[in-house]
């Protein structure tokens, strides 16, 4: 199966190569959380000798209530990844919604993030995939494995073939997401680099009061399962106090449980990525 390389820094996607974490916040709630998380990622990702991408989003523009915390906004959340990049030496990645914001948030992020719900939006693919960033690719929830290269395809179009793909579930019924392993071969036939995202797949959408629910207790178990796929890298947000989060908190880790959730990962991915391909199998 082919597989595209994308380099971005020091770490590079590719589905046969070692996993990348693309780890951080859900939303930028402050600058000394952030710098507190980003402090933490970059130290056990050092340690582990895994490749870092740091994540962090300045708008949640799509919160179940109109009450719920977005974010501190384009020009301060871009600073702010702009002081991650510049103290600890990292590349960075966040998402953006509107046509308008992909040049000025070119100009910071390494990787442009394509929000799931927002993914068929054609005028904002084509203005993300102009800047000439390699752009993260969210499955919406409500897209079939088959449709990414749809996707894709407008991407290439644009003048860009920088595309990483994610799985984050699937809807099933009200308030519930699914995994579709089997999805995975399908996705990396496209030649893209696929990327898990483990913590959104745990949300509940619209299980919580005005807010999504979550099973941040399954992280691991659920991400062994991705990782044994043979991908590219896992994408993780944590929080100090996930209870205390203002987005996302009952998905999120723990940041202290970050250091041995990526341990065990890193020694799965090494096993499987170690191992010949059954004669046959596609």
């Amino acid at each position: 199966m082919h597989c595209n390389t994308i380099e971005v820094g020091a770490s590079r996607f590719a589905n046969n190569a070692p996993l990348v974490a693309i780890a951080g916040v859900n939303v930028l709630e402050s600058a000394s959380l952030v710098d507190e998380v980003a402090a933490h990622c970059v130290e056990v990702c050092r340690e582990l000798g895994a490749p870092l991408v740091f994540k962090g989003s300045f708008d949640k523009a799509n919160r179940s209530s109109i009450h719920s915390f977005r974010g501190p906004g384009m020009q301060t959340g871009l600073k702010m990844l702009a002081d991650v990049k510049g103290r600890h030496g990292v590349p960075v990645i966040t998402d953006l919604h509107e046509p308008h914001q992909a040049a000025p948030v070119a100009e910071v992020a390494d990787i442009l993030q394509l929000p799931a719900f927002l993914s068929r939006q054609t005028d904002l693919v084509v203005a993300m995939a102009k800047t000439g960033k390699p752009i993260h690719v969210k499955k919406a929830q409500f897209l079939a494995p088959g449709e990414m290269q749809l996707i894709i395809d407008k991407c290439t179009q644009a003048g860009n073939n920088k595309v990483l793909l994610c799985e984050r579930g699937t809807s099933f019924g009200y308030h519930n997401l699914v995994v579709d392993l089997l999805g995975f071969d399908q996705m990396k036939a496209t030649g893209a680099p696929l990327v898990f995202d483990v913590t959104h797949s745990l949300q509940l959408p619209g299980a919580g009061s005005g807010a999504a629910g979550g099973r941040g207790g399954q992280a691991l178990g659920l991400a062994k399962a991705g990782v044994a796929q043979s991908i590219a890298g896992v994408f993780v947000e944590m929080h100090p106090e996930p209870e205390m989060a203002k987005c996302d908190g009952p998905s999120a880790l723990r940041m202290a449980d970050f250091k041995e959730f990526l341990r065990q990962l890193c020694e799965l991915d090494r096993l499987v990525k170690s191992q010949p391909p059954l004669t046959g199998v596609a």
